[in-house]
């Protein structure tokens, strides 16, 4: 990865990671979310808009119950685990998502005392090539039990522009040629559990 791709990364790949010590407020994104059969062809796509790879991560994502939104464990393999409480909308449109992001240096015991407590609604695995553009990161994603997906994330860091992250986004879905109906209502989570066919 070259200098300009790691200025990228380190402002990009990992922002939920920052705490907001001032207000304790949710962070936010502007996601998209869509069935991708051809994640080469996607990837080359947007490497000609100018995105830049920011490395393969393989993730689980263990998702717990829980009263409102989405809870979930995330361990990705040489990266600190983070825990994700999360609230969005369950449309295909572009839509915002708030999430609260804190680091967890030992996910093994926090794991078993959630799934004790709340128990654990789905277990999801995936392997995810991540590019950044400009602050929107693009996911091309492999679905143990569901295939191969897209999803954009824009991120609202304090500066950016809400109306900028929705043109971002609807970029990056014309260049890669995203189709409406392949457009994905809900998570991974709620796909697994309706079997892999719901969207």
């Amino acid at each position: 990865m070259d200098e300009a791709a790691n200025t990228l990364s380190s402002r990009y790949a990992r922002p939920r990671m920052e705490a907001d010590p001032r207000s304790g407020a949710p962070r936010r994104n502007i996601e998209l979310k869509a069935k991708c059969p051809d994640l080469a062809r996607a990837r080359e796509a947007a490497l000609h808009l100018g995105a830049r790879e920011a490395g393969v991560l393989e993730q689980t994502d263990t998702y717990f119950h829980c009263t409102s939104g989405r809870l979930k464990l995330r361990e990705t393999a040489g990266h600190p685990a983070e825990l994700i409480a999360y609230a969005r909308a369950d449309e295909p449109d572009v839509r915002a998502s708030a999430y609260h992001v804190v680091p967890v240096g030992e996910p093994g015991p926090l794991k078993r005392s959630l799934a004790t407590a709340l128990g654990v609604r789905v277990v999801v695995v995936k392997r995810r090539r991540l590019l950044l553009w400009h602050n929107v990161r693009i996911h091309l994603d492999e679905v143990r039990g569901l295939g191969s997906f897209v999803e954009f994330e824009a991120v609202l860091s304090e500066g950016e522009d809400e109306a900028a992250a929705y043109e971002r986004i609807a970029t990056l879905a014309n260049a890669l040629e995203l189709r409406p109906d392949d457009r994905i209502a809900t998570s991974y989570s709620n796909l697994i559990e309706a079997g892999g066919g719901a969207v």
